[in-house]
């Protein structure tokens, strides 16, 4: 797996009917794929993000979107960004992603995560507990889900979670990439080194160079190759030569870019890349009006050359 240039679709309120709502889904990963994005993300929300709207907002299950994106593109990967590993058994999880992979002849991703988002957990019956309950019930599906992908018949009982001899088929490969969300340096970052393919970072712009230098850290306690963890940044990409920093909330200055096509690719030479992240996952809107097409193909046409794909 590689992911250099990523697309993630943040939101599915686009002022059209719900008639309307996923052919302009499908509009999004095709225009990504013809302007070279090599994967495409969705959220595995099912109420909308603070920030991004109200809870009511639109919001599709994720594994149900993907599994039609996957007839509706040829060569992009396809996976959330990232799963909340409350949301789902890890047997049944293991079932949603190795379907996927063979819908799509081998094109799927696991994005795996704790979960965060509180009122999702209280309002649909998921237990939340700590950050230290998720990331442990994390652990033990990890148990799970990684043997199963590879063909193996795990049979666990663990504090949350009980398998007996459990098993996917079909599969399409014996390895699905693996990418985890977070950026965690006594947890996340360790637990990265040692099972996943790809990290995708969730921090400020500030925060990269540290976080970086702890993932060499944690791979070559392990004698493992840092290369071999590859490492990305969600962005959020205002894509609009007209707007300034003014109207970006404070919550998002450290994670978002704005600006022409020009303007954003400067920002992510400068703010990520340069800090050491391989790669850059972009969530846009172009403009303050939702997708319009085109934002997602001026952007790659000048970011490519600067990632080297």
């Amino acid at each position: 797996m590689t992911i250099r240039l990523g697309l993630q679709i943040p939101n599915f309120s686009y002022g059209t009917g719900v008639a309307e709502l996923f052919p302009t889904v499908i509009a999004q990963a095709r225009e990504a794929e013809e302007a070279g994005f090599d994967s495409v993300f969705v959220m595995d929300h099912f109420y909308q993000l603070p920030g991004l709207g109200t809870p009511d907002a639109p919001m599709l299950e994720a594994y149900t979107a993907l599994g039609a994106l996957a007839t509706a593109t040829e060569r992009v990967q396809l996976g959330t960004l990232v799963t909340g590993n409350t949301y789902r058994n890890p047997t049944l999880l293991v079932k949603a992603i190795t379907t996927l992979d063979v819908i799509s002849q081998g094109r799927a991703i696991l994005g795996l995560g704790t979960g965060w988002y509180e009122l999702e957990h209280d309002s649909l019956g998921y237990e939340f507990g700590t950050f230290t309950d998720r990331f442990n019930k994390l652990g033990e599906a990890l148990q799970i889900i990684l043997p199963m992908l590879e063909g193996e018949r795990p049979t666990v009982e663990g504090k949350y979670y009980r398998t007996k001899e459990a098993m996917a088929e079909p599969r399409f490969r014996d390895h699905i990439p693996l990418m985890i969300g977070g950026s965690g340096e006594k947890k996340t970052i360790p637990l990265a080194a040692r099972h996943f393919d790809h990290l995708n970072i969730i921090a400020g712009f500030d925060e990269l160079p540290r976080k970086i230098e702890v993932v060499k850290q944690k791979c070559e306690e392990i004698d493992r190759d840092p290369a071999t963890l590859e490492t990305s940044m969600l962005v959020v990409a205002i894509i609009d030569e007209n707007v300034t920093g003014d109207v970006i909330p404070d919550d998002f200055k450290q994670q978002a870019v704005f600006g022409s096509a020009e303007q954003i690719v400067d920002q992510i030479k400068t703010k990520v890349l340069d800090a050491g992240v391989d790669s850059v996952i972009l969530s846009p809107v172009t403009s303050l009006n939702g997708y319009q097409p085109g934002g997602i193909t001026d952007v790659a046409a000048l970011l490519k050359p600067v990632l080297g794909v």
